[in-house]
C-alpha cells in the first residue's frame, strides 16, 4: 500500500470509531488496564495467525490491545526508505469500555512466510487488513467473506489460486489489493455485487478472461488497475458509470481497442495509463472534459491522426506518453506553454514539419524531460541529438537532405568507411576484460530521455521513460551480494529501463553477425522475503525484429544472480546494428519497491560470421571443421561396416532392432557426451507433444523441449522410415561431439531404448547454425537450426 493509501485507511478507521469514545492513550488503542480485556476468541484467533505467519515476536504473555509487547507502533523504514509495519489496533469503547476488539491487523514488509490463515475470521471486528509484501502463499480462504473489512491489501505476496467468488459477500468492502501475486483464472462477475468498492488492484497476477458486466455496478470505483494480466476482449463502455474514477490502469494486457468514447463522461480522471493494445488502429480517445489529468499514457494503442490541441490546455498534465502510435502532423504548438509538464515522449510516430522552436529552448534545468526520437520532421533541424533533457536521435525523414547530423537521419548512417566488426559493452559498468575482449564503459545513469554516444564513436544508445511512482530511480543496478558464476564483473552492474532502451553499433562492417545478450537479474533475491516476490517481463528486437517475448530472466535460468545469454544471428546491411529492449506493461512494478522494473541488460557483445574479433577467418575455421568432420565420417563408415555388416553380434549388452539392422546399445553409447532416459526426453518434450515439433529433416521430426535444470534443447527422432537410421545416428554422434567451436552446434548426449533413437543437441536462435558455417545455406539434415522462431 502506498503512503496515500495508508493515511486513507487510517482516516477510514478514525471515522470507524464512535466519537467520544476509545482507550485514553494515543490512538484510541487500550492502555494495560486490568479492567480492559480482548475476548479469548480473538486472543486464540491471534494466536493462530502467528502460527499459520510464522510470526513469533508477539507477546501473548500481555492483552494484544495493551499497546505493550510487541503488539503496536513497531514501525520503521528499510535502507531503500521503504516503510514496514506491525500493528494490532484495538476498539475499546465497547462495554464502557471494558472489552477491546481488534479493528486492525497491519503486518506489512515482514517476510512472513506460511498459508493466509482462517482463524482472521475469528476477528469479527476486523476492518483493515494489510499483510502485503511479505511470502504469504496458498489461496484465499473464501471463508474471509464474512469478515467486515473495508481494506483488504495482500499485494507483493506468493497468494494463488483463484479470486474466491465468496468474496462478492463483503458488502463493506472499499479496497481490495492484490497485485503481484499468482492468481490465476477469470474475475468473478460476483465481485461486481460489491457495490461499495473503492479501489480494485490486480496488477501482475496470471488473471484472464474479460471484465465482467457486473462491474457496471460499481458506481463507486475510484482507482482501477489491471497491468501485466492476461484479461482479454474490448476496453468496456460501461467504465463510463464510474463517475468518481481518478485513475485507470491497462497496461500489458491481451485488451483490444478502441478506447471506448464514453470515456469522455470520466470527468474526475487524473491518471490513465493504456498501453500495447491489439485491435484496429483508433484515433484520439476523448479526454477534453478530464481537466485535472496529471499523467497520460497511451502506449502502443495504434493511434493515428493529430494530437489534439487541448492536451496543451491541460494545466496540471505532468507526464503525457503517446510514444509507439501512428500520430502524424506537426506537435501542438501550445505545448510549449504546458506549466505543469516534466516528461514529454512522442518516440516513434510519424510526426511531421519543423521541430518546434521551444523544444530546444528547454534548459537542463527545467527538469522537462521529451523524446521525439523516430519522427519523420523536416525543418528547423538542432545541430546535435541530444540537446538538455531532449532525445532526437532518428528524428528526421529519410528524404531530408544529407547535411542533417547522422544521428538525426534514419539508421543513423556511416558517413565515413565502414570499420567496426566486434562490439563488446559492459551495460551499466566499468571498463572490464574478458577472454581477452574489452568490455566498454557504460555507467551513465542518465536515461529517461537521452542518447549517448560512446567516446570512441563505436556505439551509442537512446533510453526513454520514467519509473511510475519514483521519478528518482536509477537507471543502473547494483549487485550488493557476491556472485558465484564465471565474469561477475560482467553482472555487478546492469542497465535498466522502464519503457524503451536501444543500443547501437556504428559504422559497422555489412555482413552476418553473431549477437550475445548477457542477463543476470541482480535486483530480486531467492531468500523467501518479499524481494522474492518480483517479476520482471520484457521484450527484445534486434533489426526491428522480435527475438524474445515476454522474456522473464529469473524463470528462464530458474533463479537469481545466475548468469545466462542469449545468442542470436543477425544481419547488418546499412552498417548500422540496433538492438531493442522494451517494457510492454509486464511484470510487478513495486517489489522490493518501486523503480526496479523494465528490461535489464548486462552486458552485449557482437562478432562478424564471416571474420571474428580474434581476425581468424571463419572460412579457415569451416575448411578445418569439415576436413575433421570427412576424417570422422571415414572412420564411422568403416566402422559401421565392420560392425554392423556382422550377422552374429555377441554381448550382454541390450540389444534392439530398426529397420532389419541389429546392433548393442553400449556400442552407441560411448559415442556420446551423455546418455539420456527416455523418461528424461520425454518429460523435457512433454512426451513428443505436436506442440512442440519444430522441425522435419531427413532424420525425422524435431522437437524443442527443456530439461530438468532449464537447459533448452532440440530432440531429434530417428524416423521409422529412415533407411539411413543407424548409419546416420552414428555419424552425427561421431562427428558432432569430437568437435568444438563457437560457431558449431554442440551435441549434448543421446538416448537409446529399445527402438527408440534419438539426439539431444544444443537449441539455436535464429539461423544460428546454418548462417555460422554455410552463410545463407544449410543442409536439410540441419533444418531445425534454420527454422526462425
Amino acid at each position: 500500500m502506498d503512503a496515500a493509501a495508508r493515511v486513507r485507511v487510517r482516516l477510514l478507521l478514525l471515522l470507524a470509531l464512535p466519537l467520544g469514545l476509545g482507550c485514553s492513550n494515543n490512538g484510541g488503542r487500550c492502555s494495560s488496564a486490568q479492567t480492559t480485556l480482548l475476548p479469548e476468541q480473538e486472543v486464540e484467533a491471534l494466536k493462530g495467525i502467528a502460527h499459520k505467519l510464522n510470526k513469533a515476536d508477539w507477546d501473548f504473555s500481555v492483552d494484544p490491545c495493551s499497546g505493550s509487547g510487541n503488539w503496536v507502533n513497531v514501525t520503521g523504514s528499510l535502507s531503500n526508505n521503504a516503510k514496514f509495519s506491525s500493528n494490532v489496533t484495538c476498539d475499546c469503547s465497547f462495554n464502557n469500555h471494558t472489552e477491546c476488539h481488534v479493528i486492525s491487523l497491519e503486518l506489512m514488509r515482514q517476510n512472513l512466510s506460511g498459508v493466509l490463515p482462517d482463524e482472521v475470521v475469528n476477528l469479527t471486528y476486523l476492518q483493515n487488513l494489510d499483510l502485503s509484501r511479505n511470502f504469504i502463499q496458498g489461496p484465499i480462504p473464501a471463508s474471509w467473506a464474512d469478515l467486515p473489512v473495508f481494506n483488504l491489501s495482500l499485494q507483493g505476496n506468493r497468494i494463488s489460486g483463484t479470486l474466491p467468488k465468496e468474496l462478492g459477500r463483503m458488502p463493506k468492502l472499499k479496497s481490495i489489493q492484490l497485485e503481484g501475486n499468482q492468481l490465476a483464472g477469470s474475475i468473478p462477475p460476483e465481485l461486481g455485487n460489491i457495490i461499495s468498492l473503492q479501489r480494485f488492484f490486480i496488477s501482475a497476477n496470471n488473471i484472464t478472461g474479460e471484465l465482467p458486466t457486473t462491474f457496471s455496478k460499481l458506481t463507486n470505483m475510484t482507482d482501477f488497475r489491471v497491468d501485466g494480466n492476461s484479461i482479454s476482449g474490448k476496453i468496456p463502455s460501461f467504465i463510463k458509470n464510474w463517475q468518481g474514477v481518478n485513475r485507470i490502469d491497462m497496461q500489458g494486457t491481451l485488451m483490444s481497442g478502441p478506447i471506448p468514447p464514453e470515456i469522455s463522461l470520466l470527468k474526475n480522471l487524473t491518471e490513465l495509463r493504456v498501453t500495447d493494445l491489439s485491435g484496429p488502429r483508433m484515433k484520439f480517445p476523448p479526454l477534453q472534459n478530464a481537466l485535472h489529468l496529471t499523467e497520460v499514457v497511451l502506449r502502443n494503442c495504434s493511434i493515428y491522426g493529430e494530437i489534439p490541441s487541448y492536451l496543451g490546455q491541460m494545466q496540471y498534465l505532468k507526464v503525457l506518453d503517446l510514444s509507439f502510435n501512428k500520430l502524424t502532423d506537426k506537435v501542438p504548438v501550445n505545448f510549449g506553454a504546458m506549466m505543469a509538464l516534466q516528461y514529454l515522449y512522442l518516440t516513434d510516430n510519424m510526426l511531421t514539419g519543423d521541430l518546434p522552436a521551444w523544444m530546444l529552448k528547454n534548459k537542463a534545468s527545467n527538469k522537462v524531460n521529451m523524446d521525439i526520437s523516430y519522427n519523420d520532421f523536416t525543418g528547423n533541424p538542432p545541430s546535435e541529438c541530444q540537446q538538455a533533457n531532449v532525445n532526437m536521435v532518428s528524428s528526421f525523414s529519410s528524404s531530408n537532405n544529407n547535411s542533417l547530423q547522422p544521428c538525426l537521419r534514419k539508421n543513423l548512417p556511416c558517413t565515413t568507411r565502414p570499420r567496426h566488426s566486434s562490439l563488446f559493452i559492459n551495460c551499466g559498468g566499468k571498463s572490464v576484460v574478458v577472454d581477452g575482449n574489452t568490455y566498454e564503459d557504460d555507467s551513465s545513469q542518465i536515461g529517461t530521455s537521452m542518447f549517448s554516444v560512446s567516446d570512441d564513436k563505436k556505439w551509442a544508445y537512446s533510453s526513454t521513460g520514467d519509473f511510475v511512482g519514483n521519478e528518482n530511480a536509477d537507471y543502473i543496478a547494483r549487485n550488493t551480494s557476491k556472485l558465484n558464476l564465471a565474469d561477475p564483473e560482467l553482472y555487478t552492474e546492469a542497465r535498466l529501463s522502464p519503457l524503451s532502451l536501444k543500443y547501437y553499433g556504428l559504422c559497422m562492417e555489412n555482413g552476418e553477425y553473431m549477437v550475445k545478450l548477457h542477463f543476470a537479474e541482480i535486483v530480486f533475491t531467492e531468500d523467501h522475503t518479499y524481494s522474492s516476490n518480483g517479476k520482471r517481463v520484457f521484450d527484445v528486437f534486434i533489426q526491428g525484429v522480435k527475438v524474445l517475448e515476454d522474456f522473464n530472466i529469473k524463470d528462464k535460468i530458474g533463479g537469481v544472480h545466475r548468469a545466462i545469454f542469449k545468442s542470436f544471428a543477425t544481419n547488418i546491411s546499412d552498417n548500422t546494428l540496433e538492438i531493442h529492449f522494451y517494457w510492454g506493461g509486464k511484470g510487478t512494478t513495486a517489489i522490493p519497491y518501486r523503480g526496479v522494473y523494465g528490461p535489464l541488460i548486462s552486458a552485449i557483445s557482437v562478432t562478424k560470421m564471416g571474420r571474428n574479433h580474434r581476425g581468424v577467418s571463419t572460412g579457415v575455421v569451416v575448411a578445418i571443421v569439415i576436413a575433421a568432420a570427412c576424417l570422422a565420417v571415414i572412420v564411422l563408415i568403416a566402422l559401421y561396416f565392420k560392425v554392423f555388416r556382422k550377422k552374429n553380434i555377441k554381448g550382454n549388452s541390450r540389444q534392439f532392432f530398426y529397420q532389419g539392422r541389429k546392433t548393442t546399445t553400449s556400442e552407441l553409447q560411448t559415442r556420446a557426451q551423455y546418455f539420456f532416459s527416455l523418461e528424461e526426453i520425454e518429460s523435457a518434450t512433454k512426451h513428443f507433444d505436436p506442440a512442440n515439433k519444430i522441425g522435419e529433416g531427413g532424420f525425422g521430426p524435431v522437437y524443442k523441449g527443456t530439461l530438468a535444470n532449464g537447459t533448452i534443447v532440440a530432440v531429434k527422432k530417428l524416423s521409422s522410415k529412415s533407411s539411413q537410421g543407424n548409419r546416420e545416428f552414428l555419424n552425427e554422434i561421431g562427428i558432432i561431439s569430437a568437435l568444438r567451436h563457437p560457431n558449431l552446434v554442440r551435441l549434448f548426449g543421446c538416448c537409446i531404448n529399445g527402438d527408440q533413437l534419438l539426439l539431444i543437441y544444443e537449441f539455436l536462435e535464429n539461423n544460428s547454425l546454418g548462417r555460422a558455417l554455410f552463410g545463407t545455406f544449410c543442409s536439410n539434415n540441419n533444418k531445425i537450426f534454420l527454422r526462425p522462431r
